[in-house]
């Protein structure tokens, strides 16, 4: 923990599978609005070395300590990631938590199926969230307009990249703090609560859907602020 009292100001987002970087749009607001230097990635998702390498490039471009934050499949991303030395802090945003070794796939193994969340994959490996359950199992808490706004603007990812091991674990030596939607239909609750308190994370639950980064925006955006004000 920080013994300095300097707040960090530089925030790093990272977005997940089958979306883009437009959805953390209110977090950015909230956070510029209140003094940081944000800035958000765009994930190619297609595999998790070019993931990792786009986060890279962003974090190559902060002018100082980071607080480094990811929603799904960028929870994997930054853990990876996150070991660059400008990451103060990491925040996982109802985001995976893989160990050094370990898989995003390794991660559902012994947790409840999730019937609403239904991934179509098509003959290239390439795969899109099902058109008629994509609400239910995304974003459930969102407008019909945004929910399908999400649904139409759909990033595909390279399934393969949930079966890439991540070689580091940035969460094993810098601290993590963990926003879990208590109504994700993407993942097991038991899966999250379980990611979370292995990292050792301070959690924050949140009645939201999948989309959470999108829908509670507040929320969201008041745990990075305390990770900036207690990471170092």
């Amino acid at each position: 923990m920080s013994t300095t009292g300097q707040e960090i100001k530089n925030v790093v987002l990272v977005h997940g599978a089958f979306a883009d970087g437009s959805g953390w749009r209110g977090v950015y607001e909230n956070l510029t609005a209140r003094g940081y230097r944000v800035t958000i990635v765009q994930n190619p998702l297609t595999s998790l070395e070019d993931d990792v390498a786009a986060t890279t490039r962003v974090l190559d471009l902060q002018d100082g300590p980071t607080i480094l934050v990811a929603h799904s499949w960028g929870g994997t991303v930054i853990t990876e990631a996150g070991v660059h030395p400008t990451v103060a802090g990491l925040v996982y945003v109802s985001a995976l938590a893989p160990d050094a070794g370990e898989n995003t796939t390794m991660q559902y193994q012994g947790f409840a199926p999730t019937p609403d969340f239904v991934i179509d994959v098509g003959t290239d490996g390439y795969g899109f969230l099902n058109h008629d359950t994509f609400k239910a199992g995304f974003a459930a808490d969102a407008s019909d307009a945004d929910a399908a706004f999400l649904r139409d603007t759909q990033v595909p990812i390279n399934m393969s990249a949930f079966g890439t091991p991540v070689k580091h674990a940035a969460w094993r030596d810098k601290p993590s703090w963990a926003v879990i939607a208590t109504d994700d239909k993407a993942f097991d609750q038991a899966m999250l609560q379980h990611m979370a308190k292995r990292i050792g994370a301070e959690i924050t639950n949140v009645p939201a859907s999948h989309a959470v980064f999108m829908t509670q925006p507040a929320v969201v955006a008041d745990v990075i602020v305390t990770a900036a004000q207690h990471a170092g």
